[in-house]
């Protein structure tokens, strides 16, 4: 079975997920054995961020990969999984609320896609990139 990395790179609609990843240096993290939940911003889903955003956090690598890993959270949890929680701890270190109330939702994205499997976690495919605060 394909790892996180690779199933993103093949999906084709993760394009800039995948270049953020490799230029903050953490495809290793995530080709490991992990596992690890990924709440993956599709490419339209970073289209929304303001003109120039990503650019700026492409020169602010510190910045970016704070941002990335706040997408992260170490474990393999399914949508069953996150029923049961209203938050979890992202890799980076911040709480990510879950809301399964109405839907499925990630702090301010809807997850367009749940349980994507990887061999090393799974993956839930989002419509908004996700930022703390």
């Amino acid at each position: 079975m394909p790892d996180i990395v690779d199933i993103a790179v093949s999906a084709g609609s993760f394009e800039t997920l995948v270049t953020a990843v490799k230029a903050a240096g953490l495809v290793e993290t995530l080709k490991s054995p992990g596992p690890f939940t990924v709440f993956a911003p599709n490419d339209e889903a970073f289209a929304k961020l303001p003109p120039g955003t990503i650019q700026t956090l492409v020169q602010n690598i510190p910045q970016l990969t704070r941002i990335l890993k706040y997408h992260v959270v170490s474990g393999k949890l399914t949508k069953a999984d996150l029923e049961k929680v209203d938050s979890v701890i992202s890799v980076e270190g911040s709480p990510i609320r879950i809301d399964t109330s109405d839907g499925f939702e990630v702090k301010n994205a809807t997850v367009l896609a749940a349980d994507i499997e990887a061999d090393n976690g799974v993956i839930h495919v989002i419509d908004t990139v996700i930022l703390m605060g």
